[in-house]
């Protein structure tokens, strides 16, 4: 009788004694026949049906099914969590042995019990729909075996898979007519098919590209959404309700506590039933089934990137999406135009880290509210994993809802941290963490950190500073230090501690603004926008709107002796069929010779040693450097530091408006400190699991003209 891990043997007995050229005659006579009302109106003799049943094609290709994507992080102990599926269809493909037995014997006693004994076409039931179909007068009962309603998914596959809507509306509308001529394309392919296929790769595929109501496609899917369990593990009375879904699979779905009544009824009247009078049942397991109640386990599938935001992943999930679509890494082979991604059954291994990207929402979450009155509060926080460019974390104060239905003050679709073609956001002012890239010039240039230099806030000529690019500009500028800060002369060293703008003025006044841009860019900035960065003589305090992730990765490069690896945000993708495909690579190049970098890093540790960035600063004994950042009116806070291990960028500013984060509080808390806060918490977290090492020591006068 019916098992649970295979089908009943005695079904599976070869007993086709009919060649397949006899039955394409005999299968020819039987359509005319069934349709002799029409053919009669027609005025087409019998045998035009035959010749038009024997000249249509009878190969028929089975494509690739479309699957659900499933899209994954990393756990601590390098185990993949999922983060969300998406998908146009949920289905996952299953192989014979992971389907019940119950299902097989199911679906072959209610649609086609002699579906081991025809080759296609079922010519007894051809027989009595010809006699029917003559009594009636039209074209209704078409005897379809598993077979022909196999033909008749694969074709509606194929039409849903057509991009162009009215293409796809006609193709469909062709798979789907009542008429003759499908009926005889049905019969023709499906005797097509069974030359080229098993039996047992028939009853799969149908099983695995079956329609069981809404999105859900497959028995594999179906057994997950409606029960909660795997379709190997489907009990003879769960077997019997999907089956019974397939009939009219929106009319009969279980999701809807109105549909129960009737897929009971069909359930017991036509597959208990069935499969009691062929025998694939006992009484007792057919009495036991029918007196079970439907009580369905919905269990909806993790779809899309809103289901990542309990793990703060939400942005971080989108952004992998469109590292995809933009960079074409899953192209449709039939339209480089389209991605494959949601169709395509792909496992996508991500490089965030969920121990770390814990750690990085629960910093977040502590400072900085989803909503406040005080202004529109965003805060974002990367991490960035020097040498690959790995994105370890990426958490901001705000849930992902790309829904723009449902859009509030706690929630949004802009990621605040990445660039807009990967997350919608234009960017925001570097403020004074951008001096790094002046710094490395003036270390590039053969100058040291024990060089002196004007530290005072005074009008300067613009003519007097030089841009191989574009030209001096002229005219005065009249650069502020922070609370009016008299320094007079100092060190570069003590002028990068305390952010003096003042003396980053003098040292741009000494360099070529066009190399300071260069240098910035070979550490792989850009601005957020898509725009060229920009060399005017105020971009030394950072006037260009960047975003988080450059900044982290520009940082890294620094903590990377130099050496820049442009962001990634996946490991691995794995097809369906277990090969991997290609994905992104970090591209990296010297930014700056391995002694500048240790140089430059030297300087961003005295930041946290006493300077502007020392309310950051763990103060674990893990090695870690960075260098603040403030735009004008404080709109934008930064802090971006590293250890040689993880670099970490936090932005803290107005989302939308002007509002002064040092003038506002926050939970008790200056708002300008925010970006303080949550830097040292995560980092002092992050430390724990991965501490750093000491940074190589730096030079003197690391390049000399």
């Amino acid at each position: 009788m019916g098992e649970n891990d295979n089908i009943n043997p005695a079904r599976r007995r070869a007993g086709a004694a009919t060649g397949f050229l006899a039955l394409s005659v005999a299968a020819g006579v039987l359509v005319s026949a069934m349709v002799t009302p029409v053919v009669a109106v027609a005025g087409v003799a019998t045998g035009a049906g035959i010749h038009v049943f024997e000249t249509m094609p009878e190969a028929l290709t089975v494509d690739a099914l479309a699957q659900t994507t499933d899209i994954y992080a990393r756990n601590g102990a390098g185990e993949p969590v999922l983060l969300a599926s998406v998908y146009e269809q949920n289905r996952k493909n299953v192989g014979w042995d992971e389907v019940s037995g119950y299902v097989k014997d199911a679906l072959i006693s209610t649609e086609d019990p002699r579906f081991y004994r025809h080759s296609g076409v079922d010519i007894p039931s051809a027989l009595r729909a010809a006699i029917g179909n003559a009594a009636s007068g039209e074209v209704g009962s078409g005897a379809s075996t598993i077979t022909m309603q196999y033909v008749k998914n694969i074709l509606v596959q194929r039409a849903e898979a057509i991009r162009d809507k009215a293409e796809r509306q006609a193709a469909y509308r062709e798979a789907t007519k009542t008429g003759m001529d499908r009926k005889l394309r049905e019969m023709r392919l499906a005797i097509g098919l069974e030359k080229s296929l098993t039996k047992d790769q028939i009853l799969l595929g149908y099983l695995n590209i079956a329609h069981f109501g809404g999105s859900v496609y497959g028995i594999q899917a179906a057994a997950e959404y409606y029960y909660g369990v795997n379709a190997a593990d489907l009990t003879l009375a769960q077997a019997a309700t999907l089956v019974a879904t397939v009939n009219e699979p929106n009319g009969l779905r279980i999701d809807d506590p109105e549909n129960i009544g009737d897929n009971r009824f069909r359930r017991d009247n036509d597959v208990l039933a069935a499969m009691l009078r062929e025998h694939a049942i006992t009484q007792a397991q057919h009495d036991e089934a029918v007196a079970t109640e439907i009580e369905p386990n919905i269990t909806p599938p993790s779809t899309g990137c809103r289901t990542a935001n309990p793990l703060g992943a939400g942005f971080f999930c989108d952004y992998v999406q469109r590292v995809i679509e933009n960079e074409k890494v899953l192209a449709d082979p039939k339209d480089s135009g389209h991605s494959t991604l949601s169709r395509g059954g792909y496992d996508i291994f991500t490089t965030l880290d969920l121990d770390l990207q814990a750690a990085a929402v629960a910093a977040v979450d502590a400072y900085v509210p989803h909503a406040t009155d005080v202004l529109d509060l965003g805060a974002s926080l990367v991490t960035v994993e020097p040498g690959t460019g790995r994105i370890l974390a990426m958490a901001q104060n705000k849930d992902f809802n790309a829904d723009p239905d449902e859009t509030s003050a706690e929630n949004t679709a802009v990621n605040y941290g990445a660039d807009y073609d990967y997350g919608g956001s234009s960017g925001f002012q570097a403020g004074s963490t951008y001096k790094v890239f002046t710094l490395a010039e003036w270390l590039k240039d053969g100058r040291s950190l024990n060089d002196t230099v004007n530290g005072d806030a005074r009008p300067m000529n613009l003519s007097t500073f030089k841009d191989s690019c574009q030209g001096s500009g002229t005219g005065t500028y009249s650069p502020k230090n922070d609370s009016a800060q008299r320094p007079g002369n100092m060190s570069v060293r003590s002028a990068t501690a305390g952010s003096v703008n003042g003396a980053y003025f003098s040292m741009a006044q000494k360099l070529d603004q066009c190399e300071i841009r260069k240098t910035a860019e070979a550490f792989g900035l850009k601005r957020a926008d898509g725009k060229p960065l920009t060399s005017y003589v105020s971009d030394v305090l950072g006037t260009n709107e960047v975003s988080p992730v450059r900044m982290a990765a520009a940082f890294a490069g620094i903590a990377n002796k130099g050496v820049y690896c442009a962001p990634i945000a996946i490991d691995r993708i794995v097809g369906p069929d277990g090969a991997e495909l290609p994905v992104p690579a970090s591209a990296c190049s010297e930014a700056v010779a391995p002694e500048v970098a240790a140089t430059m890093a030297s300087a961003l540790q005295s930041v946290v040693r006493g300077g502007t960035g020392s309310a950051s600063n763990p103060g674990d004994g893990i090695p870690v450097f960075g260098k603040t950042g403030t735009t004008d009116s404080e709109k934008d806070t930064w802090f971006v530091g590293s250890t040689t291990r993880l670099t970490t960028a936090v932005w803290v500013g107005n989302v939308n408006g002007d509002v002064s984060l040092r003038r506002s509080k926050v939970g008790g808390i200056q708002a300008d400190q925010l970006r303080h806060r949550v830097w040292k918490q995560y980092m002092t977290a992050a430390n724990k699991a991965l501490p750093g090492d000491a940074f190589p020591e730096s030079s003197p006068r690391p390049v000399r003209d």
